[in-house]
């Protein structure tokens, strides 16, 4: 990937709002050849493998999709990129003279290559998860472009938080007046779905905790200390991804409130950032409790599987010693020398019996008074 220059907090240039004409001009074409390729896509839920380019107006307090028949206009704020294409790419390339990143750019970790300014246009890339109501989290990587006054988002993941987004915007519960507004929009619900899915895992890791501290539950399968240790083990995993989308989603904020200083952005919009921020660094409190909760409850089901183990063991260990007696007897008249005289008593085999259940039962009663058993 070319390397660039890492902006966190200037912009190489101001960075003029984009106008109808400039939109408009020699792309009308363009659009009419681009709604071929997305149009019959419209409108359907993008699944895996689902490829889909959807545009929006705003009308200044809701959302609507573009009219493929109509011109690009200054109120088209919103480029949806749902697991493009290359014509995808090239389409929305053309239109605004941006570059669209490849999956594969994305997923670079370092800070330049996912925070940065090419040819007017602000890139900021997120870690987010996805599926939070599935059995399996997934996780992904989101970027968004801001261009003059226009959202790109770029995702390769179908997460419930845009429709989620778009309901806000129907319910007039969030601004969508300017790219920037979605943005933050769209921060915001995917904080709300991260504060459901921490939520959940309380709940689940409370059920954890039961199973592993009462003894009377773990008599059924499930609640068997190697299936809750596989179980904390799983929620900690999750409780990693939340935070590392949670760390992703900070430093996105960040890039974005110096983003809008830069392009002047109306007052409301830095209130939703600090807003959203403060929740982000009350999401990261939980987590640390949680992340903290469920080592301990790691520790504390190995410590009882290794206290099981030992008494298993100790089991053994006091079974044998109280065996040893017993057959210590057995042994001395099972040999076959020619002269052992209880072997002609007609009471010696009795006797013999006797003598090794005292022999067994002596050990008993005083492992059992030391408390070993």
């Amino acid at each position: 990937m070319t390397a660039r220059t890492l902006t966190p907090g200037r912009a190489e240039q101001a960075v003029p709002k984009m106008t109808a004409p400039r939109w408009q001009a020699g792309h009308t074409a363009t659009l009419r050849l681009c709604c071929k390729v997305w149009g019959s896509a419209e409108g359907v839920q993008g699944g895996k493998g689902t490829n889909m380019l959807t545009t929006y107006d705003t009308t200044g307090h809701s959302l609507s999709k573009h009219d493929e028949n109509t011109p690009i206009t200054a109120n088209t704020v919103w480029f949806d990129l749902l697991n493009p294409t290359k014509e995808e790419d090239n389409h929305v390339e053309t239109l605004l003279g941006i570059s669209v990143p490849t999956r594969a750019e994305m997923r670079e970790i370092e800070a330049s290559s996912r925070f940065y300014q090419e040819n007017g246009a602000s890139y900021m890339t997120g870690f987010i998860v996805h599926n939070i109501d599935e059995q399996t989290l997934g996780t992904s990587t989101l970027t968004f472009i801001l261009t003059g006054n226009a959202l790109v988002t770029v995702r390769y993941t179908d997460s419930r938080a845009f429709p989620a987004f778009l309901s806000r915007v129907d319910r007039g519960d969030a601004s969508c007046q300017t790219g920037a507004a979605i943005m933050i929009g769209l921060i915001e619900t995917l904080i709300e779905r991260q504060a459901d899915l921490i939520e959940q895992i309380q709940d689940r890791v409370d059920k954890l905790a039961k199973g592993i501290f009462d003894l009377g539950a773990r008599r059924a399968r499930a609640n068997k200390l190697d299936v809750l240790l596989k179980g904390t083990g799983t929620q900690g995993d999750i409780v990693a991804r939340v935070t590392e989308s949670a760390t992703s989603l900070e430093r996105v904020l960040h890039v974005l409130k110096n983003t809008a200083q830069e392009r002047n952005c109306e007052g409301k919009v830095f209130q939703r950032i600090e807003t959203a921020d403060r929740d982000l660094a009350s999401l990261a409190e939980h987590m640390r409790f949680l992340s903290d909760r469920i080592g301990f409850l790691l520790n504390a089901t190995l410590g009882l599987i290794s206290n099981e183990q030992n008494q298993i063991i100790k089991l053994f260990s006091v079974m044998a010693v109280m065996l040893m007696p017993p057959t210590l007897v057995a042994s001395v008249y099972g040999m076959n020398f020619r002269h052992m005289p209880e072997l002609e008593w007609i009471s010696g085999y009795p006797m013999a019996l006797g003598l090794m259940l005292v022999s067994a039962i002596v050990p008993f009663i005083y492992f059992r008074r030391k408390g070993w058993l």
